[in-house]
């Protein structure tokens, strides 16, 4: 195995890494326990299992700490290509790492408040639902200015991808879409309250979640092997 080669795969098991944590974090356990409908019902999910939210948090930093390394990975792997552009896709990760982990205060925040009884004497119970709902609501709109730089990193990312010549244009292509799929969800969540309900937001996302996970299977099956117009792997 080359060394190109072996980076490459790293490269794909990193970037395995960040899709299962992220997919964890930002989508999986909150649909288990918060309902933006009802303070009551999330506090008592999060008080009854404590420990899923503190595994949430865990999974948070695990998926923001991947998130780092996969950029400078990649950066090692495709500087060769365009230095600009390697630069400036590690440069917008980089911005993104700091914002992600502040934003975890909001969720220690919230984890405070309820397992602490110090914090809970002399606080009405409405309080209490206000104070949690509202760092849960800081902390999902601390995702959304995250999601600006998950956006535009993917731009030079699917740039270099696809002027390397040994990974498929096709991902290149779909990574670069994919930039502009985040930062139309963003300004459209921003500006139109009910984007979420459009045609629009259903398929917007498509590139980058095909790009993405495209590229992370390629990088850690094939990593810079390429196929012949035969199906040979060269």
């Amino acid at each position: 195995m080359t060394p190109r080669n072996k980076t490459a795969r790293i490269a794909g098991a990193l970037y395995l890494v960040l899709i299962i944590s992220g997919i964890i974090n930002l989508m999986y356990i909150p649909s288990k326990l918060i309902v933006w409908e009802s303070a009551s019902k999330t506090i008592d999910n999060i008080t009854n299992s404590e420990l899923l939210f503190r595994f949430g948090i865990i999974s948070g930093i695990i998926t923001f700490l991947s998130f780092l390394f996969l950029s400078l990975v990649l950066h090692r792997l495709l500087q060769e290509i365009n230095k600009v552009y390697a630069n400036l896709m590690v440069i917008l990760v980089l911005v993104s790492i700091p914002l992600s982990f502040v934003n975890i205060l909001n969720k220690l925040s919230v984890l405070t408040l309820i397992s602490e009884a110090s914090y809970l004497q002399g606080m009405e119970n409405i309080e209490l639902q206000t104070q949690i709902m509202l760092y849960l609501d800081n902390y999902n709109n601390g995702i959304q200015i995250s999601q600006i730089f998950w956006g535009l990193w993917l731009f030079p990312f699917g740039y270099l991808v696809y002027k390397s010549g040994f990974l498929p244009k096709f991902f290149g292509i779909l990574l670069m879409a994919g930039c502009f799929g985040y930062l139309i969800t963003f300004f459209g969540d921003f500006l139109y309250a009910d984007f979420h309900d459009t045609v629009l937001y259903d398929i917007i996302g498509i590139p980058a979640s095909i790009g993405e996970i495209g590229i992370c299977l390629w990088l850690l099956i094939m990593g810079t092997n390429t196929l012949s117009r035969k199906g040979k792997i060269v």
